[in-house]
């Protein structure tokens, strides 16, 4: 004679030895292509860059405390950060719902007191009866094939996604408050010379008109040089419009109103830049950095796991249950075993011998998973063009600066050599206007190159992917409401 709970003890012993089986194919990382691990091809010159590896906080390069602040502060206070911190604890609590799969569901219940008559009851005339009822239930689901296992396994890789998408908001955050910085002080700097521009345009303008009033000069040539008065003072209003549009976006980056515009920061009137080979390491170090490669890859692993979850729906799943109830007709009697009934019951489920549906969410997740190897291949190749394109852009920007500072130290000479000559009468006014439009035009493009160069080097930065690795957390918001 068998004794009772034999059955369900057999089959959890054979739920444990099935139980290491997970069905579905083993995740491994992808490789990257052997030549990314090479040096950069735009990184070749000595004078652009170094193979020295980039500092996490590469901002601190440039020894300004302003920056400094101003990147840290973003780093906390961003509203994309916020967001994406959310969007991270989302996918933890989904982690946390997929891990509770390993545990039985449990159920516990009580009514009373209860008022009714049964038919007999009805049939004697007899008084309706008093009930209460309690009861538990709990059903647990063997893992026999691994479906629990694989679902935990894509929720791990899921979160671990979307913490590396947190760390891409992270760099962009930080580049990008690099770089309105870096705007604002550019275009301050072109607006120191705008305005030194427009003060000799007019010290040319006032003697223009003297001369003419005494005679020496004509109409002609006081229009040719009020011609050149409005120039400079029309080129004063874009730049003051596009450094406060940058202040506005430098802003909004750190968590704030255009109404709190930092003022440190207004005061920039030359933007940072380093003046030493960046460092930027090498094409392996890189594609370890980037979070966003990171993302990519483990949002593989997440469609490789999902694979496992569909083929586990191609076998039997085995369900352990069980429950206890107790009624009583008084609150006191549930204490006692009278009304006392209790039951195990495991069952199997298969969707067997049709499983055409089960096959084809296993070819959908397939077709995931290959999608996800492909995004991950296109994630490193578009890495490494995006490197390859801001070095280039870098290195082409200094050269181009070099050419700028030497044609704006040639029309500083002419420019005083035909201001000297016209004062002495040797050179006329056509000639000191077409001097002044040089050289405010060579001061203006050194100074656009200063701007490029510094945003320049931000973007390398930016797509080296640091400055995730040492940041603080960013603690979600609490929704709104009591």
């Amino acid at each position: 004679m068998s004794r009772p709970g034999v059955p369900a003890a057999v089959a959890l012993a054979v739920a444990g030895l099935l139980g290491a089986c997970a069905v579905g194919p083993r995740f491994v990382e992808p490789a990257t292509p052997p030549a990314a691990a090479r040096p950069f091809v735009s990184a070749a010159d000595p004078a652009v860059a170094s193979p020295a590896p980039p500092p996490p906080k590469w901002w601190r390069l440039y020894r300004d405390p302003v920056l400094d602040g101003l990147v840290q502060e973003a780093l906390v206070h961003n509203a994309d950060l916020e967001v994406a911190a959310a969007n991270l604890a989302y996918a933890q609590g989904l982690l946390e719902e997929a891990r509770a799969g390993r545990f039985p569901t449990t159920a516990a219940t009580a009514s009373g007191p209860g008022y009714g008559r049964s038919s007999i009851q009805i049939f004697d005339a007899a008084a309706p009866y008093t009930g209460y009822a309690a009861g538990f239930t709990a059903a647990y689901d063997v893992d026999l094939f691994g479906r629990v296992r694989r679902a935990i396994e894509a929720a791990r890789a899921n979160a671990q996604a979307v913490q590396a998408a947190e760390d891409v908001t992270r760099v962009t955050v930080a580049g990008e408050t690099a770089g309105a910085y870096a705007n604002i002080c550019g275009y301050g700097e072109q607006l120191d010379i705008a305005r030194r521009s427009l003060g000799l345009v007019q010290e040319t303008y006032d003697l223009t008109a003297a001369q003419r009033d005494a005679g020496a000069l004509s109409d002609f040539d006081v229009a040719r040089a009020g011609a050149l008065l409005a120039q400079a003072r029309a080129a004063i209003a874009p730049l003051d419009g596009q450094r406060r549009a940058a202040l506005f976006t430098l802003a909004a980056l750190i968590g704030k109103t255009p109404a709190e515009i930092p003022v440190q920061a207004a005061a920039c009137h030359a933007p940072p830049r380093l003046t030493q080979p960046l460092p930027v390491g090498d094409g392996a170090a890189m594609l370890r950095r980037r979070p966003d490669l990171r993302e990519a890859e483990r949002q593989l692993a997440a469609a490789t796991a999902r694979i496992g979850v569909a083929t586990a729906d191609l076998y039997p799943t085995l369900t352990l249950g069980g429950s206890i109830d107790n009624i009583a007709s008084t609150l006191k009697g549930l204490g006692s075993s009278y009304g006392l009934t209790y039951s195990v019951s495991p069952g199997v489920s298969w969707s067997f011998p049709n499983i055409l549906t089960a096959r084809a969410h296993i070819r959908e997740a397939g077709a995931q998973a290959a999608g996800a190897l492909a995004a991950f291949d296109a994630a490193v190749l578009q890495s490494l063009k995006e490197s390859e394109t801001v070095l280039s852009a870098y290195g082409a920007e200094l050269d181009q600066h070099a050419a700028l500072v030497e044609a704006r130290a040639a029309a500083d000479q002419a420019q005083r050599l035909a201001d000297f000559q016209f004062k002495a009468g040797a050179a006329s006014v056509l000639d000191l206007i077409l001097a002044q439009q040089s050289a405010v035009s060579a001061d203006q493009a050194v100074a656009q190159s200063d701007q490029t160069l510094s945003t320049d080097q931000v973007a390398v930065f930016q797509a080296l992917g640091g400055g995730w690795e040492d940041a603080a957390p960013v603690i979600p918001l609490k929704p709104p409401g009591r």
